[in-house]
């Protein structure tokens, strides 16, 4: 049925399983529209009471966006409601809990997609990181906004400018994932997390992440539109053709400010 990922009801748990191993699982359009789908299948299943992603392989989670992909994209087209920034959205406001299951790799819009999760689980190997700035963009997908949500101001400023690689255990330390284990007991783990959560009482369930969301997602609408245009905007400039240029051709980039 799809070509990017696999599904799969484990037992009342529905698995979204992120299949690009040859790209690090990194997310084009068509993955994004399958996984849109998927989502929507599990959230009118009423079989299925907890959503967990996972991607394919050891190494990675989600590498980011398909960047050659991505380069081709103006700054209109990044203002589309079928963008990855809205499917996170969708997540985030999910009925359903959901589970990241975090190995390797969480980076750009791996790690924005983790962020939109109500849980993030990693094994001892993950490494979180936005590195988007290095293409002359911004984290586009939700990340300047939930990251802030989940670490705090001073933190989500350090690592989005910088760039640097979160490692699991500073991770954990900061408020990032919930939870840090060996990379043979993730899934294991994951799925006992899930069964915990679905022999709770569903409509208290939904309604407790409601009611806890209600208030972040509230702070967040806005900065959500303004994230959205300043993509837009940064995907209009030379800087933004340099940058993701310079990464195909594995160079230093040589921005202008233009």
């Amino acid at each position: 049925m799809y070509q990017n990922l696999s599904t799969a009801n484990v037992d009342g748990v529905g698995v979204i399983e992120i299949r690009r191993p040859e790209y690090l699982n990194a997310l084009n359009t068509q993955c994004i529209q399958e996984m849109k789908q998927a989502l929507h299948d599990f959230r009118v299943d009423p079989a299925v009471k907890v959503v967990l992603f996972k991607g394919a392989g050891t190494k990675a989670f989600i590498a980011g966006a398909d960047i050659e992909e991505l380069r081709d994209l103006n700054s209109i087209e990044m203002l589309d409601s079928n963008g990855m920034q809205d499917f996170f959205n969708e997540i985030d406001r999910f009925e359903k809990p959901t589970i990241a299951m975090i190995h390797g790799f969480a980076l750009g819009g791996g790690c924005e997609l983790a962020l939109a999760c109500d849980i993030r689980l990693a094994s001892k190997e993950a490494k979180f990181g936005l590195p988007e700035l290095n293409l002359g963009i911004i984290p586009g997908a939700g990340g300047t906004q939930r990251l802030l949500l989940h670490i705090g101001l001073g933190n989500a400023l350090y690592y989005t400018m910088s760039g640097k690689m979160i490692d699991a255990d500073r991770a954990l330390q900061i408020g990032l994932v919930s939870e840090v284990m060996e990379a043979e007991a993730l899934e294991e783990e994951a799925l006992a997390l899930a069964n915990r959560m679905k022999s709770k009482g569903p409509l208290a369930l939904r309604l407790s992440k409601m009611t806890i969301k209600a208030q972040s997602q509230a702070v967040t609408h806005n900065g959500l539109i303004i994230e959205k245009l300043a993509q837009s905007i940064l995907f209009s400039t030379e800087d933004k053709e340099e940058g993701m240029s310079a990464f195909m051709e594995k160079r230093k980039p040589e921005f202008k400010s233009k």
